[in-house]
């Protein structure tokens, strides 16, 4: 027996080599974690489970019979992150670049159908080349084969892709569809086609961190949602966003300990300015209604005009979509409302209650709007929150106008609780726009045209710039001074708690691509 556990021992330690010592010091001399490292930092201590430890592929052409490394290039299990269960696949670059045979993708596979029996998260550690070319088409299957399950897996079990290192071709589209993709400053790119490719057919010269660095991916493209400055922070930024989201959709998120306490915030009653045009950032708004410093930001530098992001709202996981007026008035474009749609449905998928934060003008007019969409871009978020069945309440804390009223969850598309702050202005369109419409002939016979306008203004302003009128009509549920808001929502959400909603019995809606 002795001599049968030594051989065992021996294939265990020449598994944890990888693709040897010298390209593990290789890997490090670039300042990365092995793949190894990243499961053991990611996981609570002694947690890890390993699974297919001693799989090796199965090729034969090119001479590939005489390279063959324990693992084939992907470490996968399971174990747990601040004690609850998780299963991983983490690729190890140092074995053939980490790229993907019809092995490495059935362990891949196998871990991503046990996440989804067992109702887990399931998470990718990426740093591939992508498909390995020596095996042709079955590197191809293994890629649909995983694709195939981030589908079935999507809106059951919460995915979560870390860009660690290069991600190229097809190993981009596995993390396209998981619910978040994280990636790392300096160290990880994502592109179909490489910059050596597109040189050759656009004759574009472009380096790989322009062409899919995480900056590239995370202010132009929003491919990635959260960038971290290293490896470990990457890691523990992915920790951080677990705690705020439930093991699948038959959950929610675990509350934490909250004792409740004054819940008055008197800076919120100067934080909008009384001049209706000027901009303020809606960044101090929510700080000044969670739980201290509980919001983490997703997409922080994309489409930077509407904020989405977790929070905690009394030892609840809530998310929070907030238009912000120091952006573009905090108008509605092409990509605010994708980003938007993206995280109000991820949240409805998983049983986070929405709260929207609203200052909206309206959608951001011009030809470079018109032509890329912000009709059918803009009917994405209406489309999300319509179809959101979690608790959905909104503040409006200025402006809500003209369509921006009805897509920020209004009473009219589903919302449960929806709150005014004194100073909100509730209108088709501002009162200056509203009344060179409806008063033209009037100003433009006036002796003086200018100080009519301004004399029309004030008169529509009075009328309809205020949220009484709606207040009325019982679109608006509360008018609230703005230092109760937090003590509102409080209640509301935990009177909310156990909203149940029976939906028409379908296949699935039709959300406008």
């Amino acid at each position: 027996m002795e001599d049968k556990i030594k051989i065992l021992n021996d294939k265990i330690a020449l598994a944890h080599l990888g693709g040897g010592e010298k390209r593990i010091a290789k890997h490090h001399e670039k300042k990365k974690l092995t793949a190894r490292e990243r499961v053991q930092y990611l996981l609570d201590e002694g947690s890890f489970e390993e699974i297919g430890m001693l799989v090796t592929h199965r090729t034969t052409d090119f001479g590939m019979e005489k390279e063959q490394f324990y693992g084939d290039g992907v470490v996968t299990g399971y174990g747990t992150i601040n004690g609850r269960a998780v299963y991983i696949f983490a690729q190890d670059f140092t074995v053939f670049g980490g790229a993907l045979s019809e092995t490495h993708a059935e362990k891949i596979c196998k871990v991503m159908d046990m996440a989804l029996r067992n109702g887990a998260p399931m998470i990718g550690l990426n740093d591939s080349g992508g498909a390995r070319i020596q095996e042709g088409v079955r590197s191809l299957g293994g890629y649909a084969d995983i694709f195939y399950r981030n589908v079935q897996s999507s809106g059951v079990i919460p995915q979560i892709s870390a860009i660690m290192g290069p991600c190229a071709g097809g190993a981009v589209y596995s993390p396209a569809m998981t619910d978040f993709t994280m990636m790392v400053e300096g160290n990880s790119y994502m592109f179909v086609t490489g910059p050596n490719v597109v040189k050759t057919v656009t004759n574009e010269e472009v380096s790989s961190e322009e062409l899919g660095g995480a900056s590239t991916h995370s202010t132009k493209s929003g491919v990635a949602h959260i960038t971290s400055p290293n490896g470990v922070e990457c890691l523990e930024d992915l920790k951080k966003l677990l705690s705020y989201i439930p093991q699948n959709n038959r959950e929610t998120t675990p509350k934490l300990p909250y004792v409740p306490n004054d819940e008055l915030r008197e800076k919120l009653d100067t934080l909008v300015p009384d001049n209706a045009n000027k901009p303020y950032d809606m960044h101090d708004v929510i700080d000044n209604i969670i739980d201290e410093d509980s919001f983490f930001e997703i997409h922080k530098d994309f489409a930077e005009n509407i904020i989405v992001g977790f929070a905690r709202l009394g030892g609840r996981s809530i998310g929070i979509v907030a238009n912000n007026p120091k952006f573009l008035a905090g108008c509605l474009d092409v990509k605010s409302s994708i980003k938007g749609a993206r995280f109000v449905r991820f949240c409805d998928c998983f049983n986070i209650p929405l709260l929207v934060l609203e200052d909206v003008p309206g959608f951001l007019p011009g030809t470079d709007q018109e032509w890329n969409g912000i009709i059918v871009h803009g009917a994405k978020l209406l489309y999300a929150f319509s179809e959101a069945t979690v608790p959905r309440v909104t503040v409006i804390t200025r402006k809500a106008y003209g369509g921006a009223y009805d897509v920020m969850n209004s009473k009219h598309i589903g919302a449960d609780m929806n709150f005014a702050w004194p100073c909100a202005e509730i209108a088709v369109m501002g009162a200056k726009g509203a009344s060179e419409i409806i008063f033209k002939k009037e100003i433009s016979e006036a002796a003086d045209p200018a100080a009519k306008l301004l004399e029309k203004e004030a008169e529509y302003a009075e009328l309809f710039a205020n949220p009484y009128t709606a207040a009325q009509r019982g679109f608006i549920d509360e008018v609230i001074i703005p230092h109760d808001t937090r003590r509102k929502l409080l209640k509301a959400f935990s009177i909310l708690e156990n909203k149940v909603v029976e939906t028409p019995k379908r296949k699935h809606g039709n959300i406008p691509l």
